[in-house]
């Protein structure tokens, strides 16, 4: 097989939590660009709107489905929606997610539940009725799962909660890889590094300099910088990869 159609997603569907901005958009872009259907899901009705809007723009077939994630018991109707429409769901990615900033010694409980309930429970209980209900009868899935170079590293700007969620998010990558991977289910993760946009969009100039100056390739991220890797990792390309955490941070993490 040729490495272009290793790397085409025609006909696979694909579902994007937090898909309607930041992160999650320019991954649904890259996704579609390559042929998949989406499905994005996001709290608010108005931003899957405007996300449909655009990727309609971009001649990409999306289903917006409203489900507010900090609630698990609205996940199962979400992807029974999503399977009801496609029949099945090959690709999923695990972007929605929260973040606070506060002292450690200070740091309220209900941030600390805020962002560990949305980035991490969500996402198992989201990946958990995917692969039950699609991913492991069909013997098929690839998952992707959005960490952050917060969960390899300490000192993360004071945001104690999120980065403990992230550190999570990669030895929940890992633990599903050794599991799944005899239902041919690939589970990897991307850890971004400070992008502007998304969570970071309001936050990125308090950072900007701090950061370009320690990052080699003397730049933040931009709006094309994760679509390579969300395709290879959606893709058969990736076939023989599961279990792996990759940085896209410019560097910043080795520094």
């Amino acid at each position: 097989m040729g490495v272009k159609n290793m790397l085409d997603l025609t006909g696979k569907v694909a579902l994007i939590t937090g898909g309607s901005r930041g992160l999650g958009l320019q991954i649904g872009e890259a996704l579609g660009e390559m042929g998949a259907k989406l499905v994005i899901t996001a709290r608010k009705a108005a931003g899957l709107e405007q996300a449909c809007a655009h990727f309609g723009k971009l001649g990409v077939a999306v289903t917006p489905i409203t489900c507010d994630l900090s609630k698990p018991e609205s996940i199962p109707s979400m992807v029974e929606k999503a399977i009801e429409q496609h029949g099945r769901i090959d690709i999923l990615v695990n972007n929605a997610g929260a973040t606070w900033s506060a002292p450690a010694a200070e740091h309220p409980l209900e941030g600390w539940q805020k962002v560990l309930n949305l980035n991490l429970t969500a996402a198992f209980v989201v990946t958990q009725e995917v692969a039950r209900r699609s991913m492991i009868p069909n013997h098929y899935g690839r998952i992707i799962n959005i960490a952050s170079v917060a969960g390899l590293r300490g000192g993360y700007f004071r945001y104690i909660a999120y980065s403990t969620s992230k550190a999570g998010a990669i030895n929940f990558t890992r633990a599903l890889a050794s599991e799944w991977g005899q239902y041919n289910i690939t589970v990897n993760a991307i850890a971004p590094g400070t992008f502007a946009a998304g969570m970071m969009k309001d936050k990125v100039d308090q950072v900007r300099d701090m950061v370009v100056a320690r990052t080699p390739l003397g730049r933040l991220g931009d709006d094309e910088d994760l679509k390579g890797v969300a395709v290879l990792l959606a893709s058969d390309a990736s076939r023989y990869i599961t279990g792996q955490v990759i940085a896209v941070d410019g560097g910043n993490s080795v520094t």
